[in-house]
């Protein structure tokens, strides 16, 4: 079973290096893998995707939970979520089969990047499902070049904060800030 976990993390060089080795050196894959600045500058966010049953997820949660570097380990699979993905595809795309590659975009909502006399680049983003839907009927015409973000998960209720959390059965509390965390908070005010 995929689940997916929402990471808080300071905000500095090294720690996506960390996390990735802590995963690597117990033989846990990532299935995807997102990082991004959150509205704290001095923490990012890491949402990742991994296959395994609880037994697996309850050892990964707990190592996550040790580095010095984590603020905060959130599992997502079980809460009510609003999750995007975005693909950019590069397809063949001849003067006979562009009319049939943009009924495709439409109909997904895409849309068309950038043309070439041989090729049509396509953004879209969806969930999985509705992406890999469009791909399938996108391959025919050939897929030149394929490119994925990975999974980003919003919870639909306000849980996931480096401050207090509305209490939830697959939350906890998050650790307290680090000095550098407080120091940027500090320097804000």
């Amino acid at each position: 079973m995929n689940h997916t976990i929402a990471v808080l993390v300071e905000n500095h060089f090294g720690v996506l290096a960390r996390v990735s080795g802590l995963f690597s050196a117990r033989g846990f894959n990532i299935d995807s893998l997102t990082v991004g600045e959150t509205q704290d500058p001095a923490v990012s966010r890491m949402t990742i995707v991994v296959n395994g049953d609880e037994r697996v997820l309850d050892q990964i949660m707990k190592q996550l939970d040790k580095l010095v570097d984590v603020i905060k380990v959130v599992d997502l699979t079980k809460e009510e979520t609003i999750d995007r993905e975005l693909v950019l595809a590069k397809v063949k795309a001849s003067a006979a089969s562009r009319a049939d590659i943009i009924q495709i975009v439409n109909t997904f909502r895409a849309k068309i990047v950038d043309v070439n006399p041989h090729s049509m680049t396509i953004e879209v983003t969806g969930t999985e499902s509705k992406l890999d839907a469009m791909l399938e009927l996108l391959r025919p015409f050939g897929i030149d070049e394929l490119v994925r973000t990975g999974l980003i998960s919003v919870v639909r209720k306000k849980i996931i904060s480096c401050g207090e959390s509305i209490p939830e059965q697959n939350s906890k509390p998050a650790k307290s800030k680090s000095k550098k965390v407080k120091e940027a908070e500090a320097s804000e005010a």
